[in-house]
């Protein structure tokens, strides 16, 4: 009730305040000259797909009163996600965009420097980061427009997670802290996101990003949304793209006001983004403006609409543009000369003139990795080796901090007390026995020890899907949550931020990569709840964490936790489909491979392992998407467990895990595999006393293939004449035809295939048909020679 009070208040205050003529004339420059761009653009390349704001160039109006309210309001950043329309018209005029840039870059040339490893992006996909000086007072505002891929509104929630990053860069609200309520962070950063009414209304990721708007650990204190309402969405008109009234009544979700404001009147827009900024300032919560216009040519300029909307494009054909109407508008009133918008129209028409002259003589800036990203590089062309080891005693006193408990008022389950606690710290004092839980909470301790904050995302992180990690302990009492991590000393300057998510796959994954572009030197984490689960997210996977550094130069150190196995769970929690991250990825099958390839993928089957992976991903010099098949039965598994000294100074991961019980002189067949299929297979052969002939290897790392170290294992074993690769997934999936002409082709090794046949869907869902399968996969691998 206090919002709407408020809201009609001040939309009584803002309905007839006038603007002043600078403003005005300061309004008609900017949206002619969006409509002189358009217009440029057209004649120059007649036959470019612009995606341009002719019947929206009132959204400038939108933009023009944001960035300057939010100039005069304290804020330092904006984040803004934006959609091809009117992209080029934002990015040339506010935004400061070079315009030889722009057509160097429409001739057909690469919009990075030579030898940038880069595959590049298309026109309507451009980004920008650019300080703005706003007003008289040249106040800075940082403006950055994110890359946008062609998915409709896929780019919100990232948006969101770079928003709620920088936010802690700049040190604002208690976000680390580990509690469950968020500071609204100042006011100091405004994410923008903009819309398309078809896409608004359509996209799912809408909902789901809308959903996080007040959640702990993904608030970002509101976001500033515009809608650009065409009234169509491509060719569909609005009773066959959408079954409520409004386009926007998706937000009535999270009570969200919503002005809508005709786009033929650009000063009732400035009014109404007024509005809408002084509600974000107060409230700190989500506000949209509808921006009610057309589109002026189809889904793109080479498109006619009149083949699907006859009626609305005869109508369309025949009025005069929104510049224009303004112009004649001011010129009635005295504001504007006569004749100034022609006048500005072709001064502008001039400098676009003279820059397109310089295009033969433009050469892309090769500034990269600045700022925040300053130190780091891109990945190499080799595999490189990095020290993640630690001294013993760190690592015991981090571990015992891990479980370690802030008074005796505070009454953990008992359950947790024996299993948990009292098991973390017997294999602490020990040194042997340690589990994966442990080792995880070593890898992620030691970082926030060395001053790296990390981050956790996903559903029942906090706990674990399999009750195995308790990263955050709940009072049995008080119903009070507790991040021992978070205490490790009193001089501790990182904290883990444990964020239990929503029932969320895609808008929770686009928040953490958002979340990692802005914080290179955070560890970021998400975790699936079963490995499969990340089907939900194909689309940030593909055009984001798989493709974002080959597309635009954006490193990112995400890593995706996919709980993988089989295990007789069914078709749907069985597998993480190892088998479309490798097809993602650049390796090579020829070879070979270096760190630079775009995501690592890879399977470990020791807490060890695991420990050096988590920490890797902050000790290398570069950053890269780490696909984890993470465990589930050996998260328990005692012969799955670690030492403290595998964990030491001058330890490391190991792309590939030797066998050292076998006489190497005496092993006739190795036997490849990964994951936790090793472990079945080490028992069975024990079972057959064949440890004295057969070797087994597991690739611990898939991706980039390591070719180097497999050949290093293979010269162990001389007498060697039969090589399988043996896995528990389909003969469609799982590892096998990614590291099948790898073999053959970067080492002359000739496997053969054990698994399951091929299969339609992961895993069967009948017990004693995996059963049987399991079987039989241990009895071919160490069957004689077919």
């Amino acid at each position: 009730m206090e919002e709407k009070e408020w809201l009609a208040q001040k939309y009584e205050e803002t309905k007839s305040r006038p603007l002043s003529e600078v403003n005005q004339r300061s309004l008609l420059w900017e949206m002619v000259r969006s409509q002189t761009l358009d217009n440029f653009l057209g004649k120059k390349f007649g036959t470019l797909k612009r995606y341009g704001a002719e019947g929206a160039e009132a959204m400038m109006a939108f933009f023009q009163e944001a960035f300057s309210s939010a100039a005069s309001g304290g804020v330092s950043d904006v984040i803004i996600g934006m959609p091809h329309r009117g992209r080029l018209n934002l990015l040339i005029g506010m935004l400061h965009f070079s315009p030889t840039a722009l057509f160097h870059k429409i001739r057909g040339n690469a919009e990075f420097y030579e030898g940038a490893p880069s595959v590049g992006d298309v026109l309507s996909h451009i980004s920008v980061s650019v300080t703005l000086e706003m007003g008289e007072e040249k106040a800075p505002l940082h403006v950055n427009l994110l890359p946008n891929p062609s998915h409709l509104e896929a780019v919100n929630p990232v948006v969101m997670g770079k928003a709620r990053a920088r936010l802690l860069s700049l040190g604002l609200g208690e976000y680390w802290s580990g509690g469950e309520s968020d500071e609204d962070g100042g006011g100091k950063v405004l994410p923008v996101q903009v819309h398309g009414d078809a896409s608004f209304s359509g996209q799912g990721v809408v909902m789901e990003t809308l959903g996080m708007a007040s959640l702990p650990h993904y608030g970002v204190g509101g976001t500033l949304h515009l809608v650009v309402n065409n009234q169509l969405g491509f060719t569909a008109p609005p009773d066959h793209g959408r079954s409520s009234h409004h386009c926007t009544d998706v937000v009535k979700m999270i009570g969200a006001p919503v002005l809508h404001v005709n786009g033929d009147h650009p000063e009732e827009v400035v009014r109404a983004t007024a509005v809408a900024m002084d509600y974000w300032m107060k409230f700190r919560k989500d506000v949209v403006v509808d921006l009610v216009c057309f589109r002026r040519w189809g889904h793109n300029e080479m498109d006619n609409p009149s083949l699907t909307q006859p009626t609305m494009y005869n109508v369309i054909d025949k009025r005069p543009s929104v510049p224009d109407l303004y112009s004649m508008e001011l010129e009635s009133q005295g504001v504007a000369e006569e004749g100034e918008g022609k006048k500005i129209a072709n001064s502008y028409s001039e400098q676009l003139n003279a820059r397109l002259k310089e295009v033969d003589s433009h050469t892309p800036s090769n500034e990269t990795l600045r700022d925040r990203w300053e130190g780091l590089e891109f990945a190499s062309s080799n595999i490189t080796v990095w020290d993640t080891g630690l001294p013993e005693d760190v690592l015991k006193y981090v571990g015992a901090k891990s479980v370690s408990l802030p008074d005796d008022f505070f009454k953990v389950s008992r359950r947790l007390e024996r299993s948990h606690i009292a098991e973390r710290l017997t294999s602490l004092e020990t040194g042997v026995g340690i589990n994966w839980a442990t080792a995880e909470a070593l890898a992620i301790g030691t970082l926030l020890y060395q001053g790296f904050n990390v981050r956790l995302s996903g559903q029942d992180v906090g706990r674990g899907t399999f009750s195995h990690r308790h990263s955050m302990m709940v009072c049995q009492e008080s119903n009070s949550a507790y991040i021992p991590l978070n205490n490790i000393s009193p001089e501790q300057t990182a904290f883990l931020e444990v964020a239990n998510s929503s029932l969320s796959e895609e808008a929770v994954l686009g928040f953490e990569y958002g979340f990692s572009l802005e914080s290179p030197r955070s560890l970021v984490l998400w975790e699936a709840q079963f490995g499969d689960f990340f089907n939900g997210a194909q689309i940030m996977i593909d055009t984001f964490v798989s493709s974002g550094e080959a597309k635009w130069l954006l490193q990112s150190g995400l890593v995706l936790l996919l709980p993988h196995g089989l295990d007789g769970m069914g078709p749907e929690h069985s597998s993480c489909r190892m088998e479309r991250f490798l097809q993602l990825t650049d390796s090579q099958e020829a070879g070979p491979d270096g760190d630079r390839v775009n995501m690592h993928v890879v399977h470990p089957t020791t807490p060890a392992q695991f420990f050096h992976l988590l920490r890797k991903q902050i000790v290398q010099n570069f950053r890269k998407p780490l696909i984890v098949a993470s465990p589930k039965i050996i998260l328990r598994l005692p012969e799955a467990t670690s030492s403290l000294q595998e964990m030491g100074p001058g330890t490391s991961f190991s792309p590939v895990l030797g066998d050292e019980t076998v006489d190497p002189k005496q092993v006739s067949r190795v036997v490849f595999c990964c994951g936790k299929h090793y472990y079945p297979l080490a028992a069975h052969r024990r079972e057959l006393g064949r440890e004295d002939n057969i070797a087994i290897v597991r690739l611990e790392q898939l991706c980039p293939f390591p070719s180097g170290a497999i050949h290093s294992h293979l010269a162990r074993f001389p007498s060697a004449r039969e090589f399988v690769w043996s896995q528990e997934e389909p003969e469609n999936m799982g590892g096998w035809q990614f590291v099948e002409p790898r073999f053959r082709k970067q080492l002359g090794v000739q496997l053969r295939f054990v698994g399951r046949r091929a299969y339609p869907c992961p895993a069967t869902g009948v017990p004693k048909i995996h059963q049987q399968e399991a079987k039989q996969l241990l009895t071919d691998t160490f069957a004689k020679s077919i």
